[in-house]
């Protein structure tokens, strides 16, 4: 086994996302080791102290919500050493059965006179709660005693520090069970749970952040691998594929060629927004099949690109392209801005050997067909940007009952055998080995456009990807370096968004100027 610089621990520490029972048997491994677990909840409530102590500087009175578990003995070492720092605590306990070690906690903090309080309200008066009532694992519905306790928590709109997860939460699905606390910040122990970087979850989580405690990577690569299936999108294994490289004797033609087929005359906006994202790919030739009427109009806006005028329907759409051989493009981005009557234009696309980008319309039309029976066949790469709505079309027996979109996105790649990826506030990207997450974005980006840049960043790369000679593989085997360059797309186009809401507030980025954006990414780097 490599052995890991600090550094690169962790790098590794912070990609590797979790289930409930995988965590539980990393714990069992440390604990199996000598690792008492006592010592291991000092350590990690201590953490957690000293985190809350930056985050609200003392004096602030503050409120624990104390669990009958090993989430609740966590809270009240927390409660100890704030008391110790100054700060004036309280400790609410629902629970008259406390478990062993939880138990000891609460009568040492009897001892130094803590109060326990005998009714939540009296937590109303305190400037910040911290809550400790349920940790990873929880899996049943809340008691409807529980449920109006979190409720009456919420209504107070106070400063919430969850620890691991918000109580109420389902650790791997993200799902509140009746009701769940909502934080404004989550301090996630050890390892990211999956639950927190799911859509759903948001509401509740607030800023989440990880608590290192150490966790041995021997003990976890032997529960998930070392190249885990699931993993969360980070700056490091982002930009380990960003940007792609140039040689010295780089021409226009060894970066890449990119067809993009989009647009109509009702839809001219969407073919100008994938041309620039693509533009701004640095992709080395870039090629747009669009209606002839509205091709002016892309020669104008995108005059470095090659505009192939197309025949048209009677509605606008294109019916027709003019090229013969797709030989020449290295991939192909199909959809935004089509219409459903260019669907035998997508036909024709789809059958082609070209690595494929399909989105938006070609979304639709894929909906129309069999998807998994289209796509099998394909002897190239082909990678699917469905939003939920979207994704529902394409695949309704698995969105039925969603009540995990990681395992119904990896059960979509797997059916299709093509890269999926679903777009939301927490995108995920599957292929038939590995989950990626990207747990930063904003909504900023929830404006019409957005996608239709990222479908011409994403198709740009994907040319340049399959253009060049020297691969740049992931510093793992498990995730291909296609998937890999996926999720760097993902992570560059949310980032765009992040650092334009920031200058021009998140009312501020429409779709053209997120193109703006995407250039200056690198240049905070």
């Amino acid at each position: 086994m490599t052995r890991l610089s600090l550094a690169q621990r962790q790098q590794q520490i912070q990609q590797i996302v979790v289930t409930a029972a995988e965590m539980r048997q990393v714990e069992a491994r440390i604990f199996a080791a000598g690792m008492p677990v006592a010592a291991l909840m000092e350590k990690v409530a201590i953490a957690i102290a000293q985190r809350i102590a930056e985050l609200y500087p003392a004096p602030m009175r503050v409120g624990v919500l104390v669990g009958s578990g090993h989430n609740g003995g966590d809270g009240l070492v927390v409660a100890r050493e704030l008391h110790f720092r100054g700060y004036p605590v309280s400790i609410y306990c629902p629970s008259t059965q406390l478990k062993e070690l939880t138990g000891y906690h609460a009568n040492y903090c009897q001892s130094l006179g803590i109060p326990f309080v005998d009714q939540v309200a009296v937590l109303q008066d305190c400037d910040l709660l911290v809550d400790a009532l349920f940790g990873i694992g929880l899996d049943r519905e809340l008691s409807t005693d529980l449920v109006a306790i979190i409720n009456r928590v919420n209504t107070w709109m106070k400063p919430v520090v969850s620890i691991d997860l918000p109580s109420g939460l389902h650790t791997d699905t993200g799902q509140a069970l009746g009701s769940a606390i909502q934080a404004t910040h989550t301090l996630c122990l050890g390892l990211w749970k999956q639950g927190l970087l799911q859509d759903q979850a948001l509401k509740f989580v607030g800023k989440a952040e990880l608590i290192d405690f150490d966790v041995p990577l021997a003990d976890v690569w032997a529960v998930v691998g070392e190249s885990p299936k699931v993993r969360r999108i980070t700056l490091d294994s982002a930009i380990a594929h960003l940007p792609l490289q140039r040689s010295a004797t780089a021409h226009k033609y060894t970066m890449g060629h990119l067809l993009v087929v989009c647009g109509s005359r009702q839809y001219a906006g969407a073919a100008i927004l994938a041309g620039l994202g693509a533009r701004a790919s640095g992709v080395g030739m870039l090629s747009i099949a669009v209606p002839e009427s509205i091709k002016p109009i892309l020669t104008a806006q995108i005059p470095e690109a090659l505009i192939v005028g197309c025949s048209e329907t009677e509605s606008g759409a294109i019916a027709h392209i003019p090229i013969n051989d797709l030989e020449p493009y290295n991939a192909i981005a199909c959809g935004p801005g089509l219409t459903s009557d260019a669907g035998s234009v997508v036909q024709r696309i789809v059958a082609s050997d070209r690595p494929l980008l399909l989105d938006a319309d070609g979304l639709n039309y894929l909906a129309s067909v069999d998807p998994v029976t289209t796509l099998q066949p394909r002897s190239a790469a082909t990678i699917l940007t469905p939003h939920w709505g979207e994704f529902k079309r394409l695949f309704p027996d698995l969105a039925e009952n969603p009540t995990c979109r990681i395992t119904t996105t990896q059960q979509a790649a797997t059916q299709t055998g093509a890269i999926v990826l679903l777009k939301g506030a927490r995108t995920i990207i599957s292929d038939s080995h590995t989950t990626w997450i990207n747990s930063a974005s904003t909504p900023a980006l929830a404006r019409g456009g957005s996608g239709d840049v990222f479908t011409g960043l994403l198709g740009g790369l994907l040319a340049q990807h399959s253009a060049s000679d020297t691969q740049h593989p992931a510093p793992d085997t498990s995730s291909s370096p296609l998937t890999s360059l996926v999720q760097s797309a993902t992570w560059w186009h949310a980032q765009a968004g992040i650092l334009a809401a920031q200058e021009r507030s998140e009312l501020g980025v429409d779709a053209y100027t997120l193109t703006q954006y995407l250039s200056q990414i690198w240049q905070t780097l």
